[in-house]
């Protein structure tokens, strides 16, 4: 958790009163390195930078439209990726897949394949 802006404004305020970075970190009890870094940017950063995903959105949702029963191995297998980079965009996504019950799953294999 970060330290509010108001609280790191006073902190600065001490630096330009003539205080030390030593002293007014002592007093405060926080690190020197972190007055360092306020003295640069007192702005609280909002956001974290995040690498962009791998696994394509329109082209893993049509691959659950198209293979509904796969397993996330499955796909991952199909796109190249990890297991657990299925399950995160998956969830970005916003996609539940349910599995149907086996007994379904094969009778509806044995209507597909005799029609």
């Amino acid at each position: 958790m970060s330290y509010s802006e108001h609280f790191r404004k006073k902190v600065l305020a001490k630096l330009e009163e003539g205080y030390s970075i030593r002293a007014v970190a002592t007093q405060f009890e926080i690190d020197k390195n972190t007055i360092v870094k306020w003295k640069k940017r007192i702005e609280i950063k909002r956001t974290r930078p995040r690498k962009p995903s791998k696994i394509d959105d329109d082209a893993l949702r049509a691959d659950v439209e198209k293979y509904p029963d796969d397993y996330q191995y499955e796909r991952a297998a199909r796109f190249n990726c990890g297991v657990s980079s299925i399950g995160d965009a998956l969830r970005r996504l916003g996609i539940t897949v349910k599995k149907r019950p086996y007994a379904i799953r094969k009778q509806s294999l044995k209507s597909d394949n005799n029609t």
